[in-house]
């Protein structure tokens, strides 16, 4: 019998396991992903595992475009035909600060990892469900967890900024291409999330969410991103696609 079954890059810690965890719970089987067969990633696979799902680890450096399509098809070996794919995996600048004192390392770090790997995974994606039957009762998507950065701008992370709004554009060209083959294509843009990640700086943002930065006077949680990735996988969003999911409580809403 056909099922859902998703890859989740990034997927042992952060948005990236909340969405794991959230897909185990829609009765996705799923496989996670982190740079290394480590603890971390084993722990992920445990959480999964917990909610029900049929897990696969599928330790893997996004970077390595040329490992794709067999990582996929590892994939598909242990829990069969791919129907979902997040691109979650991601990183930060290497330092906080000037534009005027980004290196090209930091600057081509982030557009190996935010949006050359998304972008070349969706391809090697998309061209293994193209290239065979799908049940058509089985709803697929390719959902991309970008950033608010992709369209304000933080002066400290210039070069992260210009990664997630290629990433973005990535998003808009993949759903112009894959729409006729009925795969929806969505870009979750999430602004202040507590996670590993924005640990060392999420304090100051909470203060400035309560002070009014946000609509919605708090930072966000992880868990809150999986339910929103979760939801698009499980296709609750019926006859869309290319949509940006600005979930940010609002911060990004013009006012005066």
């Amino acid at each position: 019998m056909s099922r859902r079954v998703a890859l989740v890059t990034g997927s042992s810690r952060g948005i990236g396991l909340a969405a794991a965890v959230a897909l185990a719970r829609e009765g996705f089987a799923v496989a996670v992903n982190g740079p290394a067969a480590d603890e971390e990633l084993s722990r992920a696979a445990e959480a999964v595992r917990g909610e029900g799902g049929d897990v696969f680890a599928a330790p893997f450096d996004v970077t390595d475009l040329a490992a794709h399509d067999a990582i996929l098809g590892r994939v598909e070996d242990a829990l069969g035909p791919l129907t979902t794919l997040i691109n979650n995996a991601g990183v930060g600048v290497m330092q906080r600060g000037d534009p005027l004192d980004v290196t090209e390392a930091s600057f081509d770090r982030c557009l190996a990892v935010n949006t050359k790997a998304a972008y070349f995974l969706t391809q090697a994606f998309a061209r293994r469900l193209l290239g065979r039957a799908r049940d058509a009762e089985l709803f697929h998507a390719v959902i991309n967890v970008t950033s608010s950065n992709a369209v304000a701008v933080a002066e400290p992370r210039s070069e992260y900024c210009v990664s997630k709004a290629a990433a973005a554009m990535g998003s808009k060209a993949w759903a112009v291409r894959l729409g006729r083959e009925n795969i929806a294509v969505y870009d979750v843009q999430p602004g202040l999330i507590a996670t590993e990640m924005t640990a060392p700086v999420i304090a100051q943002y909470e203060e400035r969410a309560r002070a009014g930065l946000t609509l919605i006077p708090r930072i966000g949680q992880a868990s809150e991103m999986g339910d929103i990735i979760a939801a698009l996988a499980a296709g609750r969003l019926p006859y869309t696609t290319g949509q940006v999911i600005s979930a940010d409580a609002g911060m990004l809403v013009p006012r005066y």
